[in-house]
């Protein structure tokens, strides 16, 4: 099965929460805090993989997620930083935003390795709120909390040319023809399901051809498969263009090229202005071949875009005309400027929500804060310690959080409610 376009969901590692100790050795009587710091949450790498060449693996799995980071340990022991996750990737595939559809990387060179989102940071140990006026602090700091993000894979094929056409024109066989890739050939509309990729070889040099499934006219607007496939001859440098000349399925051959440019060109300006080599096929099969040839070539002068261009006469399946076929795409091929990286747009994930904050009188006498100014707050509160409690506090007053509450009409002996905890006023 052929995938090449899929969302998931993709989460990094949180952070290890810090640890509150206390050193409790026989020779030292006034041992201190000694709480290590929780480890750093694992990071998600995207990594690109060799011989790799659909998304089928992420149709089942869509959710992926980085280990989190352990708990710091007694004597300023850090917790073991949470493995990284590497996703593997086809080598071409673009990662994309779902909504803004900005590009937040091309993963298109071999080996290529790109971290995505990196883990939550390890809360800090009790070890760091020690000072000349608290000898024991009896709190840490929990570990930084990851979001959980959607993002498109997207799969362009990299090839330097891409063979199109009406279905069953010949493409896949001239596919197996010239290179060694082993593409199904039969006699039937839309045998090739698939782009199939293919080496062609040559005088010390190489470069890579795109069979792409059949297309027809409205594929541009999603008829037929054309359209989920097009995306795939969008980094090609050069167009075969494939035209049964013979007219064997009952079509006029220069019809078919018309409309195959008009579906490239509403797909995409940059294919349409992609150079072409017209490849007229099934020449064997042609009644009177000097004249299928004359009405072709005399329709093609009308045409003032391609009426320049290279037209060569073969038939795959005998293998006539493949050689001079060949050099003159080695040639083009070699003046053709190099396939590029899609440039990354300017994306970043939204940020971790610090800022947010609401508060709601669920009924008389009680209100519950939440939002994400609460969350970062309440991440050094040790509810059952005096000294972080009255720490948190003091933030509540100075945020101006106190003073929303009672703009709102808390009164002593109401209750707060603050994520798994709840206190009571008192002034």
């Amino acid at each position: 099965m052929f995938i090449d376009k899929v969302n998931i969901f993709v989460k990094a590692g949180n952070g290890g929460n810090g640890a509150a100790t206390f050193r409790r050795e026989k020779y030292v009587p006034n041992g201190g805090p000694d709480g290590g710091d929780g480890g750093k949450g694992g990071d998600i790498i995207l990594k690109t993989k060799e011989n790799l060449n659909t998304l089928v693996d992420f149709r089942f799995q869509k959710h992926f997620r980085a280990e989190n980071g352990a708990n710091g340990m007694p004597k300023n022991c850090t917790g073991k930083r949470g493995e990284s996750l590497v996703i593997e990737v086809p080598q071409g595939t673009v990662v994309k935003d779902p909504e803004s559809g900005k590009v937040i990387v091309d993963m298109f060179d071999k080996d290529q390795t790109f971290v995505l989102l990196e883990g939550g940071f390890g809360g800090k140990g009790n070890a760091h709120f020690q000072s000349s006026r608290h000898q024991t602090p009896n709190f840490s700091q929990t570990g930084q909390k990851t979001d959980e993000y959607e993002i498109t894979l997207e799969l362009k094929t990299i090839a330097d040319v891409g063979l199109v056409g009406f279905p069953n024109v010949g493409k896949s066989t001239l596919l197996s023809v010239i290179t060694d890739a082993k593409p199904k050939v039969a006699n039937y509309h839309f045998t090739t399901l698939s782009p199939n990729l293919g080496v062609l070889k040559g005088y010390g040099e190489s470069c890579v051809l795109a069979d792409i499934p059949g297309l027809i006219e409205g594929a541009s607007e999603g008829v037929g498969l054309g359209h989920e496939f097009l995306r795939h001859i969008e980094r090609t440098r050069l167009i075969l263009h494939l035209v049964d000349i013979s007219g064997s399925e009952g079509r006029d051959p220069f019809d078919d090229f018309e409309k195959i440019n008009v579906e490239l060109k509403n797909y995409s300006k940059k294919l349409a202005n992609l150079p072409q080599i017209i490849v007229l096929n099934k020449i064997d099969l042609c009644l009177d071949a000097k004249k299928s040839l004359d009405n072709f070539k005399k329709s093609l002068k009308k045409d003032k875009k391609y009426a320049q261009s290279d037209i060569f006469v073969i038939s795959a399946a005998n293998h006539q005309g493949i050689q001079e076929l060949i050099d003159k795409v080695f040639e083009m091929v070699k003046k053709l400027p190099k396939i590029e990286k899609i440039e990354s747009d300017d994306f970043k994930f939204a940020p971790h929500d610090t800022y947010s904050l609401n508060i709601e009188q669920l009924e008389e006498g009680v209100f519950e804060i939440t939002g994400g100014l609460i969350d970062e707050l309440s991440r050094k509160v040790v509810v059952s310690d005096p000294d972080s409690f009255a720490y948190f506090y003091k933030r509540l007053k100075k945020d101006g959080i106190i003073n929303k509450l009672l703009k709102m009409g808390m009164k002593n002996g109401d209750t707060v409610i603050i994520n798994d905890f709840e206190f009571t006023y008192e002034e």
